[in-house]
């Protein structure tokens, strides 16, 4: 029997951030169980199984919010009252001084800091203390600023599903697995199209001892790059490329691979690993003390630093574990011993296998030349934005930042969603999270190392599940998913970090504020000038579809996500038949029910194209090879007031299946499917190349 919480655990609770009651998307009020809130209090380190530890964990709580803060946010051009912990007994009269970050130094009294007009992280040093200013610009970059004024658009990508054909200069086309060069590729053409962006879907670190762990969304690491997307051709030349394909033995491999309908994970990172080993190898003299990369291949040693060989030790420790227990996929499934990155037998390891750990520095540096690449083909060719990354919003915590970075993480929980109207069970995303106490303890250092690797090489920054800045929906381990709590996170503190490293990276922000909207999150998103983002699917009212002009400026307008139905998916009903299939639907609902609500849907979604003046048609049947309804979709979201709209290539091409399923591992083919068409000729085929030209023609730059 898990009892009523008492008074003290919930005031604890609610002093931890933690909501003890909430009202789910059925409008129904719940409390959370006594049993969820000690456990989420214990990953947030605050003991609360006795009165007496919650009573010490409450004075635990009240130290830190007396403690004077290392990290002040404030605003560019605004003056900023000091916190009162910064404060002295004469605050009016306290000295202060500021170095900016130009290195200006601006002296003053009193516990106002007056407007600092220039964005960046300054020091204040007053009343014996160091302060970081981190001084946001007023608003995030804006699509106008890159690309102009007016109403822009991208495509969005998953880059493992591009394609590439074997020609005499692509003798094994990409592997099976879409790559960097790919991308380069993508942008270029859509750059030919008058488009200016390309969205790419989550190109993290994944597990290369492991790569059945495929999803782009439950990385290892969110600090490095999936090597399997690396280009080789970001270093080498053709003859070069060519010998190491040989010298690994995987020319057949990789184009039996490369022309798969899904991706045979597993395999297919197998023989690419082998050529990137055999490349390496074939180019040591290449990174030697002396060689032509070896200055590049050292800075990017450098830059990486501690984290960078903590990594790859990682992925060297995980491999071997795995080798000799096949079940050791999480690292507390290891000996002991390897538990620690920094204990004696680590360290023994490392040094027993260093040309292994060099090897996975080697891949990082590879897949960081190789996006660099990309993002600089696609400036060059005329993309105002470039390349849009994405951020998940967790890490694996079987992974290596987990590992190598426990403290900063909560332990114990994962992240995921309350049941709500398309996912009625609830999702448990298996991800571990920042841990709010760590990230103030920290000066946010973890969040904005995560921010600055995704925005490195980028024009654009996707950040999933932005909901989780205001709260995050944490689920006990083996609790089922709608037996969690939200818990609250410093939703002003991270937007504003957010904007300023948006300014210093010179990249569009846009946030997945889709799912159950905490109160006052979009207008916060939209005060600062991030993006959200708009789904056809979504957007309706009093039963019917808005209206193209009723859609906001402010948010990324598209047609689907990886988690929903491709419109032709959705109008025949696919999505529907995958539940029925694998019985994802939650109580109360059924297919016959879902069947005939989309029934309804097809019709309200057809009568807003007409009166968009779209469509004069009649309503075409529930077919998935239907091409009118896709064009018609498009061309809809496209009319919308929306500074960005971002149509996935699935719907570009018009294919049925989606890429992603959520609630679903291996019943369905998750993160497998490959576009039907090489990147390259992508705009000679008739329904991508008229689609591409309705955009330009409602969107591009005159």
């Amino acid at each position: 029997m898990n009892a009523a919480a008492t008074p003290d655990l919930r005031s604890l609770a609610i002093a931890a951030g933690i909501a003890v009651d909430w009202t789910d998307a059925f409008g129904r009020r719940r409390t959370v169980k006594a049993d969820t809130l000690r456990h989420l209090l214990s990953s947030l380190g605050l003991a609360a199984q006795t009165h007496a530890e919650i009573a010490a964990s409450h004075n635990d709580l009240q130290q830190a919010s007396r403690a004077a803060p290392t990290l002040v946010t404030g605003v560019a051009g605004k003056a900023l009252r000091l916190p009162s912990s910064l404060k002295r007994a004469d605050a009016d009269a306290m000295p202060f001084e500021i170095v900016l970050e130009n290195g200006a130094l601006l002296q003053g009294r009193g516990s106002v800091i007056p407007a600092i007009d220039l964005p960046g992280y300054h020091k204040l040093r007053c009343a014996d203390r160091e302060v970081t200013l981190a001084m946001a610009p007023r608003r995030c970059i804006t699509v106008e600023d890159l690309a102009g004024a007016g109403r822009r658009w991208g495509v969005a990508a998953q880059l493992y599903g591009l394609r590439r054909d074997i020609t005499a200069t692509t003798p094994v086309g990409n592997g099976g697995i879409g790559d960097f060069r790919d991308l380069a590729d993508l942008a270029v053409a859509v750059a030919d199209a008058r488009g200016e962006a390309v969205s790419i879907g989550p190109v993290h670190a994944l597990f290369t001892a492991d790569p059945g762990r495929n999803s782009p969304y439950a990385p290892s690491s969110r600090l490095f790059l999936n090597p399997l997307h690396a280009d080789p051709a970001a270093i080498a030349d053709f003859a070069r490329i060519e010998k190491a394909i040989d010298q690994a033995d995987v020319r057949m491999a990789l184009a039996r691979h490369n022309e798969s309908r899904l991706i045979d994970w597993p395999m297919a990172a197998r023989a690419k690993l082998a050529l990137l080993r055999a490349l390496k190898s074939a180019m040591a003299a290449d990174l030697a003390p002396g060689g032509t990369l070896a200055e590049d291949f050292a800075a990017c040693l450098a830059r990486g630093g501690q984290a960078l060989r903590d990594h790859a030790v990682f992925e060297t420790l995980h491999a071997a574990c795995l080798k000799n227990d096949p079940s050791a996929h999480h690292w507390r499934q290891w000996p002991a011993e390897f538990h620690d990155p920094r204990s004696e037998a680590v360290a023994a390891f490392a040094a027993a296998q260093a040309e292994e750990v060099s090897f996975h520095q080697f891949l990082q540096w590879l897949s960081d030349k190789s996006l660099a690449q990309a993002q600089a083909r696609a400036r060059d060719a005329g993309l105002g934005i470039g390349i849009i990354c994405d951020l998940a919003i967790g890490t694996d915590g079987g992974g290596s930042y987990a590992w190598a970075h426990r403290d900063d993480v909560m332990a114990g929980v994962s992240v995921g969603a309350p049941p709500d109207l398309f996912n009625q069970l609830g999702q448990d995303w298996g991800l571990t999270a920042l841990s709010p106490r760590t990230l103030a303890a920290r000066d946010f250092a973890p969040f904005l190392d995560t921010l600055r690797a995704s925005m490195r090489h980028a024009g654009g920054l996707r950040i999933d599940h932005i909901l989780g800045f205001a709260r995050l929906w944490l689920v006990p381990d083996g609790a089922a998913p709608g037996e969690g709590a939200y818990l609250s996170y410093p939703l002003a503190t991270m937007l504003r970090l957010v904007a300023l490293e948006s300014w210093r990276h010179q990249a569009i922000v846009i946030g997945e504020d889709l799912g159950t909207v905490p109160p006052g999150l979009r207008e916060a998103l939209q005060d600062i000038g991030l993006l959200g983002m708009r789904v056809l699917w979504f957007e309706r009212e009093a039963g019917t579809f808005k209206e193209a002009p009723a859609w906001p400026r402010t948010a990324a307008a598209m047609t689907t996500t990886h988690d929903l139905p491709t419109v032709a998916g959705w109008w025949a009903g696919r999505d529907i038949d995958w539940r029925e299939k694998l019985s994802l639907f939650g109580h109360g609902s059924s297919a016959a029910n879902e069947r005939a609500a989309r029934e309804d849907d097809r019709t309200a979604l057809w009568s807003a194209f007409t009166r968009q003046g779209i469509v004069t048609d009649d309503e075409p049947p529930p077919v998935a090879q239907s091409a009118q309804v896709v064009d018609a979709a498009i061309d809809f979201v496209a009319d919308t007031l929306a500074d960005l709209a971002l149509i996935p290539l699935e719907d570009i091409v018009g294919v049925t299946e989606q890429p992603n399923l959520p609630g679903t591992v291996a019943e369905h083919p998750n993160w497998r499917r490959r576009l039907p068409t090489a990147t390259q000729e992508l705009a000679k085929q008739p329904a991508a190349a008229r689609r591409l030209c309705s955009l330009s023609r409602r969107r591009g730059k005159p």
